[in-house]
């Protein structure tokens, strides 16, 4: 049997969107490559006239059985749909034959580095260390989060910027577990990283176990309904504007340890102030915002804890 490669071309701020549009049409997977450019090193050059944002292409495979071509127009319309909210062009469509398809693409899922330290490598790539290298292996299968897109890498030097040695993380909405495994490899203690999608928890354990993390990080189904009265130094919530605000209407903040961290990503510009209202009404104050064409990452922090004293002088007697 033959099989298709479908190609997309696009620039990093709408590449893991292509991907969850033709997710429903892969088989085995999404695979991304960068195709050239420059990544951002520090968290200054995260600004909204960032230039010279390399471009990747997002592939998936499917086999060309009868059904083929009618799969293929689904996909196309779902690119089609995604357009009218970014430009994205029309995928390329080529035909690869059995014994080619199954490692095709992995071959186009390179190594990726972000912020000062960390580096993204797949697991099934060779790649020698320099020694002040955060190396996180990863195989995010049909999870979300390579590590390609805006906010994803926002969320990483947020990380990298934030996190203290010691300090007790929630990742919520893990996906392939990214966000966990490098609060872990940067010096966090303790780790929970949670996701509704039973695919995400089987990929981001599968990754902990292959960074050998699994005495760090725990990878459990559900959402904050599941937390009980568990408190956090660092909050990490990549997820989308109105699940954000749905999560801090529902008590996130009650979560966070006082002055501690919540980082907020996954905000297209134009939600932003919904966002920013939803955590100043739940207490939280802004300590820094992070924008990369449209989209919008936010730190908050928690209410500081709050010295209590009766006035009375000691006693002398």
């Amino acid at each position: 049997m033959n099989w298709l490669e479908l190609t997309v071309a696009v620039d990093g701020e709408a590449a893991e969107a292509v991907a969850e549009a033709l997710r429903p049409y892969a088989h085995g997977g999404v695979a991304i490559e960068q195709l050239g450019g420059a990544l951002p090193a520090h968290a200054d050059d995260w600004t909204s006239e960032s230039t010279g944002q390399p471009l990747y292409a997002v592939r998936i495979y499917l086999p060309e059985d009868e059904s083929a071509a009618a799969t293929v127009r689904r996909a196309e319309e779902a690119l089609w749909h995604l357009g009218q909210l970014y430009p994205i062009p029309a995928p390329q469509v080529k035909r690869l034959a059995e014994e080619n398809w199954a490692e095709a693409w992995k071959s186009h899922f390179g190594i990726t580095r972000v912020g000062r330290r960390l580096v993204v490598v797949p697991a099934w790539h060779e790649y020698s260390p320099e020694p002040d290298d955060v190396v996180i292996v990863l195989d995010p299968g049909m999870a979300f989060g390579t590590g390609l897109h805006p906010t994803t890498q926002m969320c990483l030097m947020a990380v990298e910027d934030r996190l203290r040695p010691g300090t007790r993380v929630l990742d919520l909405g893990t996906g392939s577990g990214i966000l966990a495994l490098a609060a872990a490899k940067l010096g966090a203690a303790d780790v929970l990283a949670l996701d509704t999608d039973a695919v995400a928890v089987t990929a981001a354990r599968a990754n902990v176990a292959a960074n050998r993390a699994e005495a760090m990080i725990r990878v459990e189904p559900g959402s904050i309904e599941t937390l009980s009265s568990e408190t956090f130094d660092l909050i990490l919530a990549n997820i989308l504007a109105p699940v954000i605000i749905r999560l801090v209407e529902g008590g996130l903040a009650s979560h966070l340890r006082p002055g501690g961290l919540l980082v907020a990503a996954g905000i297209i510009a134009e939600q932003a102030p919904a966002v920013l209202a939803a955590l100043t009404a739940a207490g939280l104050t802004l300590a820094e915002q992070r924008q990369v064409g449209d989209w919008v990452t936010v730190i908050a922090r928690g209410q500081q804890a709050i010295e209590i004293t009766t006035g009375l002088k000691p006693s002398t007697g």
